[in-house]
């Protein structure tokens, strides 16, 4: 039996205490199929409509799913957190850290293990979490802060320190479904840190904030630690990790990797081979990433020159193509990417022109030159954009890839400053 226990009288010390624990999914495959056109899709619907009448206790997942397997999100993961410990959760997409948060947030239930929590948990863990879209954003403070388990009184005297913070005053009285992403996270951030839990839970939803706010709420966290509540924080900006965390852990696979001091375990995430990923391609528009406006098909990094021998150089020249399947009629639409260091520093953006976009698939292609960015590693980002305006979808860990220096020009040994690392014309005289 799954046992989630909060304690006050053993490990005084230790508010977050985690016991082998696991959590499994059970995924279901469906039978690949090549693209259809509309005329395919409506043959065969009009075929499982007729088996569905002739054979009426067939079931339906048997006639598109081949299997389940078992996925297992988290495990055997064990760790302590001391009173006032700020720890970073590292570790690629699909690690198992977001699953760590809900499991700890007691969000979703694990499947085995114990987890032994000592005084209230506040989460912000996805923009919107805890929210009720048709309350005000002042109706909205006081149901988190009850949620908390505060009294009218106490959320009272924090009121107007949540609101200064949060910066929505103009727009306190309105429903929260007609606010921005950004306002969301200010507004969520601000109930969860001033209503003073002891364990304060937050995910990489600050990357939707601007960079003054996020800047706003690392300063925040960090008088939180002070006060010796326990912070716990997911990101890809190893900078901000490096900066608020003293302990880190590094999550691959549902497994813990390493856990310790957090420069030494950073360093070691970005020496480890888990840092490249050239390639993601999904066969079936069903369960590829997106949503009913647009899924990918495939997004892949190459390098465009002959001679590379299976790595990137400064000066190798790189070539980026997406392909995904589009579901919106007549569409006007345009890619960007986005190019960050594994520090999270933002290296650049690249927008494509507008095209028009017809059902079906849709692929473009981006290339960055040679002998322009610096020696590391690059996460890409990438961005689908309706209108010009509109954001359709984007997917923050698209592509990994590493940018070695193979041969050395001079006496220097060190990498050199700077995200890029141009090569300009020179005239010396």
């Amino acid at each position: 039996m799954v046992k989630c226990i909060i304690w006050v009288n053993e490990f005084m010390n230790t508010v977050i205490k985690v016991d082998n624990l696991s959590k499994k999914y059970i995924i279901g495959h469906q039978s690949k199929e090549p693209y259809q056109t509309l005329r395919d899709t409506v043959a065969r619907k009009s075929r499982e409509i007729s088996k569905r009448l002739l054979h009426p206790f067939l079931s339906s997942s048997a006639q598109s799913f081949s299997g389940t397997e078992d996925f297992w999100a988290l495990k055997d993961v064990s760790f302590e957190v001391q009173e006032g410990d700020r720890l970073g959760i590292i570790g690629r997409n699909g690690a198992g850290k977001s699953t760590l948060l809900k499991v700890l947030s007691r969000i979703t239930e694990p499947t085995k293990g114990r987890i032994h929590l000592k005084g209230r948990v506040a989460s912000l863990l996805e923009v919107g979490t805890g929210f009720h879209p048709e309350l005000t954003g002042r109706e909205n403070i006081f149901l988190n802060g009850a949620i908390l388990g505060m009294g009218k009184t106490e959320i009272k005297k924090k009121f107007d320190e949540i609101v200064a913070f949060a910066e929505v005053e103009k727009f306190l009285d309105t429903p929260v479904k007609h606010y921005s992403s950004g306002m969301y996270v200010r507004l969520a951030f601000a109930v969860a840190a001033h209503l003073e839990p002891e364990i304060l839970i937050i995910d990489e939803v600050l990357a939707v904030g601007d960079a003054q706010f996020q800047k706003k709420c690392m300063g925040k966290m960090e008088e939180v630690g002070r006060e010796g509540r326990t912070v716990l924080f997911v990101s890809h900006n190893m900078t901000a990790v490096k900066s608020l965390c003293e302990k880190v852990i590094w999550l691959e696979s549902g497994h813990i990797m390493s856990i310790g001091n957090s420069d030494m375990i950073v360093s070691e995430y970005f020496q480890s081979g888990t840092n490249e990923l050239r390639e993601q391609t999904w066969e079936n528009p069903e369960i590829a990433p997106g949503n009913d406006k647009v899924r990918l098909h495939y997004i892949r990094l190459t390098p465009d020159a002959e001679n590379h021998k299976g790595q990137i150089s400064l000066e190798t020249p790189l070539k980026i193509e997406i392909g995904f399947w589009n579901f919106i009629p007549e569409a006007q639409l345009n890619f960007s990417l986005h190019l960050f260091t594994m520090e999270g520093s933002y290296v650049l953006a690249t927008v494509s022109n507008v095209f028009a976009a017809e059902i079906g698939i849709v692929k473009g292609a981006c290339y960055i030159p040679g002998n322009f960015l610096n020696n590391g590693t690059y996460r890409v980002m990438i961005k689908i954009v309706q209108d010009s305006k509109i954001s359709v979808f984007n997917l923050k860990e698209a592509l990994y890839f590493e940018v070695i220096e193979d041969r050395r020009n001079s006496d220097w040994y060190g990498k050199w400053p700077g995200v890029v690392r141009p090569k300009f014309k020179w005239n010396v005289t």
